[in-house]
């Protein structure tokens, strides 16, 4: 099987690749807006004004995978333009080049849980109405509506992943990058909101088996799927957790300040995604005990 992925340099993209690239049967070729001099199944894309026109006349692929764009709600809301462009825009770029060239290319999008904003109800069922409350949540549901347009007219495979929250080697954003940050510098952390809020973690080994899951028996048929493990996990839970590692006594405070576009609690169902045949291999202690020691090597 030949699979694209764009947005290979990434932190979701660069983890996809290495796992295809251990498969037998599957070549893959990768895209992103850096240089690569090294690669040779690799394709430069203009980080400006991307085209990816020529990349589908010129090469044939099974599945197209698509990593790229922007992934800060605060980004989103100092810079809508730029992050409409990357996760929303691009997305139609990549679909009418697929269209135009390739049309039988299953294509998999990485959405968000941002999509569904503050759920009413937990577990947050795929068919339960999106509210997402950032400018990032409005784009990638906007991607997810572009993925419904070209299945339903054009009959191009397409899905959407609605990750929720990914962490593992290589994420240098987020909760668990921001809190060894800041315990390299002091004992006593502040951390945003109050701690009672929660997340669904998924660390990035059972993502990237996720995502092959789908990839073999999603329907793609414009449907989006939940991508965590089915669990709710208190922020504070999880800080504490990260912080029994460290050699030093370090300890985290809440202010209780809730930043602009930031849910309270989550929890996914996926019922879907178990019934294509993913089990979690990964606990949360053993995912950010991994994290932590990746961490503490770099320079």
């Amino acid at each position: 099987m030949k699979v694209l992925v764009i947005g290979s340099k990434g932190f979701i993209g660069s983890h996809l690749c290495d796992f295809f690239q251990s498969l037998p049967g599957y070549e893959v070729f990768e895209s992103d807006v850096m240089v690569d001099y090294e690669k040779t199944n690799y394709f430069l894309v203009d980080a400006t004004n991307s085209d990816f026109q020529k990349v589908f006349r010129d090469y044939q692929f099974d599945a197209c995978i698509n990593c790229s764009g922007a992934a800060s709600v605060p980004d989103s809301l100092k810079n809508p333009m730029r992050d409409f462009t990357l996760n929303t825009l691009n997305v139609y770029k990549i679909l009418d080049a697929i269209r135009a060239n390739q049309p039988i290319c299953k294509f998999i999008n990485f959405s968000s849980a941002a999509v569904y904003g503050n759920p009413l109800s937990l577990p947050i069922q795929e068919q339960l109405a999106l509210a997402p409350i950032s400018p990032y949540g409005i784009h990638k549901m906007q991607a997810e509506e572009i993925c419904k347009i070209f299945h339903t007219y054009y009959q191009i495979p397409t899905c959407s992943l609605r990750v929720f929250s990914a962490y593992g080697p290589g994420l240098k954003k987020q909760l668990f990058w921001d809190i060894c940050k800041k315990a390299g510098q002091t004992d006593e952390i502040e951390m945003f909101g109050t701690g009672e809020e929660s997340r669904d973690f998924i660390y990035i080994d059972d993502l990237v088996a996720a995502v092959q899951c789908c990839l073999s028996d999603a329907k793609f048929q414009g449907e989006a799927i939940n991508i965590a493990n089915g669990e709710e996990i208190k922020i504070s839970h999880a800080v504490e957790m990260l912080l029994h590692f460290f050699p030093d006594k370090k300890k985290a405070k809440f202010n209780g300040l809730i930043k602009t576009g930031d849910p309270v609690n989550w929890r996914a169902d996926i019922t879907l995604l178990r019934s294509m045949g993913y089990n979690k291999s990964t606990t949360l202690e053993h995912g950010l005990k991994n994290y932590y020691q990746w961490i503490s090597q770099q320079h």
